[in-house]
Order: C-alpha cells, then sequence, then structure tokens
C-alpha cells in the first residue's frame, strides 16, 4: 500500500474554522487546506506551503501541530468509507499531521482560489472558501466534511475554548 504524507491547518478567527468547497465537485464536502508533504520537506514547512497554494493567504502566525490522522484512503462506495475524486484517487495510506492556527481578523469573508500544482499532476483546482462558524449546524456533522477534516472539530472546539479559559 502507497503511504501519503500530509499536513492540513485549522485555521480559526474567534470561533470561525476557514474551511473550502469544490465548485466543480460538490459531492466532495467540505475541507481544511492542507495536501501532500514533497519529497525532503517537513510537515510543517509542508502545512505552510499547501495552506498558501490553497488559499492564496500568507499568514504571519504560529502553526501549533495538535492532532495526527492514520487514514486508509481508497475509492469505495459511499456506505460512510472515504471516496476519492475519480480524477484524483490517491490511493493509499494518507499520514497525516493537523496543525491549528489563529488569527484576530478574517482577511476576506469568501474568496474562490485555484490550487494550480494539484499533487496528481491534474489540471488546476478551483476552491471557494469560507468561514465557517464552528458551531454551525454543518460544523456539528462531521459527515458534512470530505475524509474525515469533520473528526478533530470537538477537539478543536475544546482547544479554543480553552485558550480562553
Amino acid at each position: 500500500m502507497r503511504i501519503y504524507h500530509k499536513a492540513y491547518v485549522y485555521l480559526t478567527c474567534g470561533n470561525r474554522l476557514l474551511v473550502f468547497d469544490e465548485p466543480d465537485t460538490p459531492e466532495l464536502g467540505l475541507q481544511v487546506p492542507g495536501g501532500t508533504i514533497d519529497p525532503g520537506e517537513s510537515y510543517l514547512i509542508g502545512a505552510r506551503r499547501e495552506f498558501i497554494e490553497e488559499t492564496g493567504l500568507t499568514l504571519d502566525t504560529a502553526f501549533e501541530h495538535f492532532a495526527d490522522q492514520n487514514l486508509p484512503f481508497e475509492t469505495m462506495t459511499a456506505d460512510g468509507e472515504i471516496q476519492a475524486p475519480l480524477n484524483r484517487p490517491l490511493k493509499g495510506r494518507h499520514l497525516r499531521k493537523l496543525y491549528h492556527a489563529t488569527i484576530d481578523t478574517a482577511p476576506k469573508e469568501e474568496w474562490e482560489h485555484f490550487e494550480m500544482s494539484p499533487s496528481n499532476g491534474g489540471p488546476p483546482i478551483r476552491f471557494r472558501l469560507f468561514w465557517l462558524d464552528l458551531h454551525d449546524p454543518r460544523a456539528m456533522d462531521p459527515r458534512n466534511f470530505f475524509a474525515e477534516f469533520g473528526a478533530q472539530l470537538d477537539p478543536l472546539r475544546q482547544r479554543i475554548q480553552g485558550a480562553r479559559s
């Protein structure tokens, strides 16, 4: 089984999380910025690079590691298992490091951005980025998120609440 090393960024502004969907592939659901680590690249450096590539934003804030995921990722039927887009089937095991970063002011409320160099070498991917309140009904149901991105929202809520206490 092929191993993919991945890093993702859960960027929050108050109680809001930066998420995106893919207007051209709406069935994927919500995602957070991040992706495949380049050979020889650290997870942290890869998280920063991927964040910039997928959002168009450069942040001057700390990225704190807060969780790991070890995810078997296959194209499967929609029975609760993960299903990769047919044109981007990164079959194998995804070893993920998840980072949390915070900002005080959102630079934009919503915008589109294109990832110009997808890890599979395919055409650019269009993202629609926006802020989602972590207590919004969509954020409360992990099934609204692609590939286990919603699984870390409860620990993220606790982390944010703990930082305010």
